[in-house]
This record gives C-alpha cells, structure tokens and sequence, in this order.
C-alpha cells in the first residue's frame, strides 16, 4: 500500500485567460493614444464638407490654400515659384503623402498649380482635407 504525504504538493500553473484580456486592453488603449496624436501642420481654413474613410499617412507635408490666394508649406508661406524648391527640402521620400488643405472660398485654379508644383518636386500621394459630413 501506497501512502500519500498528508500535505499534497499543488503545482502552481499560469492562467492565460487574464493574461490576454489585459494584453488586448493594452493594445486598444496604445491605439486609442496613437489616433488622438494625429497632428496636422496647417492654419484653420474653412474645408469643404465631405465623407471618406480617415487615413493615416506617414508623417506627411501639409500645404494650404487660403481664400485670399496665399500657399503655406507646414504653416511657411511660399509662393507658385519658391513652392517647388521649399517642398522638394521638406519631402524625406520620394512617395512622401502631401495633405492638400484649400479654403472653400480659394481659387481652384490656384489649388490646382499648387499640385503641379508639388508633383514637380517630387510629391505622388496627395490627400485632400475636408470636414466630416453630418
């Protein structure tokens, strides 16, 4: 006959449950923060309304279009001439995104040379700004 230790011996064991409930709390919490750090370099303008999915591009140059004809690069005035040389320094890559951020009330034309000039000194992406639709 076999006889057992009065006092048994329980292993300890790692209980993975908890373990990935706080891991996924982590994670949404680290994405939540990452959403809200969103920082666009531009100046207000008054964007027109429309809908689309939000992108995330990847540490993008902001050029704005003001009502009275005015260009910022990342909130540095520029003009149609000094646009492409001042654009071509602040793009790191050659796919670098340009967020494209005109007034409602700007000249489209002007909106448009803007762009011109930006795919001239390198830009391919560009995403146009505008407010979310109600």
């Amino acid at each position: 006959m076999k006889l057992r230790k009065s006092r048994a011996v329980r292993r300890g064991r790692i209980e993975i449950i908890p373990m990935i409930d706080v891991m996924f709390f982590l994670l949404v919490t680290f994405m939540l923060a990452s959403l809200s750090m969103q920082n666009l370099h531009s100046l207000p303008v008054n964007l027109p309304k429309g809908s689309a999915a939000p992108m995330q591009p990847k540490t993008p140059v902001t050029l704005t279009v003001t009502r009275d004809g005015k260009i910022f690069l990342d909130k540095t005035p520029v003009t149609l001439d000094s646009m492409q040389k001042v654009l071509a320094s602040m793009l790191k890559k050659p796919d670098s995104s340009i967020i494209i951020s005109g007034d409602t009330d700007a000249q489209n034309g002007l909106v448009v040379q803007a762009m011109l000039r930006a795919r001239q000194a390198g830009a391919e992406h560009f995403l146009i700004a505008v407010k979310h639709a109600e």
